[in-house]
């Protein structure tokens, strides 16, 4: 057989990040493409604005705060929801008025219904005039039909829809505090390690909260800064605080400190947005690798010097690219980890799936042993044939023998006598 080889680049990606790209069931390490679709992912991942409630207790000590601030939030988005309605209504109303200004001025002219082709034409025109809704590009509106014209309309409306569903995501995301800004964008990059994130976030806003008025303040405001710069040991910014305090500078310091202080923790934050962003593309580049590897594997149809018909071709392509299979890990996967997971648990062939395992660990070996039974069959196979074929002979032999004992009577003569006396 001869052997395919495919050249696939080698990435730096960490085990940990690798896992969570392939989605092998139980393993978690089956590949399967990162959705673009999406790009449309297959995969409905857990998100900000997902029901499951997320524990922020420890984002803030002071829960009447946390309170009010959601109360807020609500208030932002009812009110980003209520503007979005009233504008639409608006609208509504609006086309309605000159809908009924056309039927009016149908019902003027005597023996015409309402809205017929040119009341239709007429209302088309004032619409569009009013900038309600507008016009296939390059057609008349003259040449159309009862069909077309309901097209028309329906289009605006889904174009009108299109737009105000784009808009309340952008209007709810700027009215969110910018705490809930950062933690909605790293969602959106693919973070999961929202504990993580909120700490950070914590820390930023005591940090914030620290008054640079009160003694007790400009000794954390200080404290912090000098931690932040890596200034040196505990005992050490306590002495260097001790001796400003003596000289009367801690205020001094402190409102010198604070704005930097303040653009470290913004920096801590926003660098781990960065990473989340950062792994996202790395995934995405490896994806992409994958499936090119895959596609230049099979494009040729001929895998390992096995010819592959144009149906099992794309089987195996859309067998090893496609996450069209839910998986026990809560994740899509594709058709080879659905395969895999379904003969370990569901229908459990451990023989099959110890076989798979075999060529996956070693595949020359593998390969090898199964070439040596075959071989072993095949001389088997000759060695049943050829004792076949003899005992065939040999039975063939034995009926071309002349007949002794029964049978038909076979031509002689006469011995001589050796009786002298005998005439």
């Amino acid at each position: 057989m001869s052997d395919t080889n495919t050249s696939i680049e080698q990435m730096d990606i960490d085990q940990a990040d690798l896992d969570n790209l392939l989605g092998m069931p139980g393993a978690d390490s089956v590949i399967t493409p990162v959705d673009e679709s999406s790009k449309e992912t297959t995969e409905t991942a857990p998100n900000f604005f997902s029901s499951e409630k997320v524990d922020m207790e420890f984002m803030n000590p002071d829960s009447k705060e946390q309170t009010t601030q959601t109360t807020e939030t609500t208030e932002a988005s009812t009110e980003t929801t209520e503007t979005t309605e009233t504008t639409s209504t608006k609208e509504t109303e609006e086309f309605n008025s000159i809908v009924n200004e056309v039927d009016e001025t149908s019902e003027s002219n005597a023996g015409r219904p309402k809205l017929d082709k040119n009341g239709m034409v007429q209302l088309t025109n004032k619409l569009i005039e009013e900038g309600l809704i507008k016009p296939f590009e390059g057609e008349d509106l003259d040449n159309f039909t009862e069909k077309d014209f309901i097209e028309l309309f329906q289009v605006n409306f889904q174009e009108r829809e299109k737009k105000v569903a784009e808009s309340v995501p952008g209007e709810f995301f700027n009215s969110l505090p910018r705490e809930l800004q950062y933690a909605t964008e790293y969602v959106a990059q693919g973070g999961t390690d929202l504990k993580g994130l909120f700490r950070t976030l914590a820390a930023s806003e005591e940090v914030k909260s620290l008054d640079p008025e009160t003694e007790r303040g400009q000794e954390m405001i200080i404290k912090k800064y000098l931690q932040s710069t890596n200034f040196g040991t505990a005992e050490e910014i306590d002495e260097e605080i001790d001796t400003w305090k003596d000289l009367g500078k801690l205020e001094e310091k402190a409102l010198k400190f604070k704005p930097k202080l303040d653009a470290i923790q913004e920096k801590s934050v926003k660098e781990q947005i960065a990473k989340q962003e950062a792994m996202k593309r790395q995934q995405e580049e490896a994806s992409y690798a994958y499936m090119e590897s895959v596609y230049s594997t099979l494009e040729n149809g001929d895998l390992n010097g096995v010819k592959l018909p144009s149906k099992v071709q794309n089987m195996l392509y859309a067998g090893l690219v496609q996450p069209n299979y839910p998986s026990i890990s809560g994740k899509n996967t594709n058709l080879f980890g659905h395969l895999i997971e379904k003969y370990q648990f569901v229908e459990p062939n451990h023989g099959l799936i110890a076989e798979a395992l075999w060529l996956l660990a070693d595949p020359e070996g593998y390969k090898s042993a199964q070439a040596s039974n075959i071989k072993n069959e095949a001389t088997q196979e000759v060695y049943r044939k050829l004792k076949t074929e003899e005992q065939h002979s040999k039975s063939s032999s034995l009926n071309n023998e002349p007949e002794t004992k029964t049978g038909t009577k076979r031509a002689s003569i006469a011995r001589p006598s050796k009786d002298f006396f005998k005439r």
